[in-house]
Order: C-alpha cells, then structure tokens, then sequence
C-alpha cells in the first residue's frame, strides 16, 4: 500500500479504509470521520507533504526556486535522501496529526 498509495486511486483507498477503521472505535461524528478519510485520502494519494515542505522552504528562504524542490519528497536534491524520506514522513504525519486532532474536536 504504501508504494501504491501514491499511484493508483483504489490503493489509496485500501489505505484510507484501512487507516479509518480504528477511528470509529472514538465514535467520531459523520462530518469528522468523512473529513479524517477524506482529507487523508487527498494529502497521500497526491503526497501533498512534499509540496507543503517545498512552499515552506520557499517561504522561509532556504531556496529561491520552487523547481528545486520538485523532488519525490520535496526536497533540495542536495539533501541527503534519508533525511529526506524521514523528514517527508515526518512532516505527513504532522499534517495528518492536525487535520485529525481538529476534526475530532470541533466536527
């Protein structure tokens, strides 16, 4: 899944539907469920993080050109390429994290 995720639709939707079951042992309200498995869906199945991660580094100044960033993880190609796996991962999770956390409670 994991590999797929990003390539084909109906393996991002294997792994929405298996990263959504254990939400509904919170009982979330439909409008926060439907937000936690929607939201999840479009950030891996388009990998979303990596383009977060360049605007960021664009914003912030560590590298004038977005292009730079058009790397599989949004990444200057000069970083090492664990980090930048780990770095992506990291920054996913945070996104998915948040989205989480504020559908859950204020949906």
């Amino acid at each position: 899944m994991a590999n797929e995720k990003t390539k084909k639709s109906i393996a991002a939707l294997a792994h929405v539907a298996t990263y959504g079951l254990p939400f509904l042992f919170l009982r979330p309200s439909w409008k926060a469920y439907v937000v936690i498995v929607g939201t999840h869906f479009i950030i891996d199945r388009w990998r979303l993080a990596r383009f977060v991660v360049g605007f960021k580094n664009t914003l912030l100044g560590f590298e004038s050109s977005p292009r730079k960033f058009a790397t599989p993880t949004g990444y200057p190609t000069e970083t090492p390429a664990w980090l930048a796996v780990w770095l992506l991962i990291i920054a996913d999770n945070i996104m998915h994290v948040t989205i989480n956390g504020l559908a859950l409670k204020y949906l």
